[in-house]
């Protein structure tokens, strides 16, 4: 795992907090598939299970723990919401996470609204869509 010491100025805005089951192995694919990177040391609890770790995401944190039922904390679902990345290659971004074996839910294509946009599910359970803004709404932005 690459690890940088210091995401602070990435915390901003809302920050996604997913309880995954194996997040270490969570970790390791989301480099693999959305070029993710350690950011300082994972917080750990006696019995080695993930309390917390962030990683980054395309210049975005993302949260994530083991569970902890013991506690309340169960597993996410992807069908309770869905991690969106906006993004310029979206080629590059799609076939890296199905390459790295994210499952298809939606196929990465050109939509009624001018994006290209696509949805897959990784092997956590989560949901994840692409988004790349249509070339004038990148030219306005």
């Amino acid at each position: 795992m690459n690890e940088t010491s210091d995401y602070r100025p990435l915390m901003h805005g809302v920050i996604p907090y997913a309880t995954v089951d194996g997040a270490d192995k969570a970790i390791d694919f989301y480099e693999r598939a959305f070029g993710a990177v350690l950011h300082g040391a994972i917080t750990r609890s006696e019995d080695g299970r993930v309390l917390n770790a962030a990683i980054e995401i395309d210049k975005g944190i993302f949260m994530l723990m083991d569970p902890f039922p013991e506690h309340g904390a169960q597993p996410s679902s992807g069908s309770n919401f869905v991690l969106q990345l906006v993004i310029e290659d979206g080629d590059f971004w799609w076939n890296r996470a199905v390459d790295a074996g994210c499952e298809v839910l939606s196929p990465f294509k050109l939509e009624f609204w001018g994006d290209r946009y696509g949805r897959v599910r990784d092997p956590f359970g989560l949901e994840w869509a692409f988004n790349e803004p249509a070339v004038e709404k990148r030219a306005r932005a």
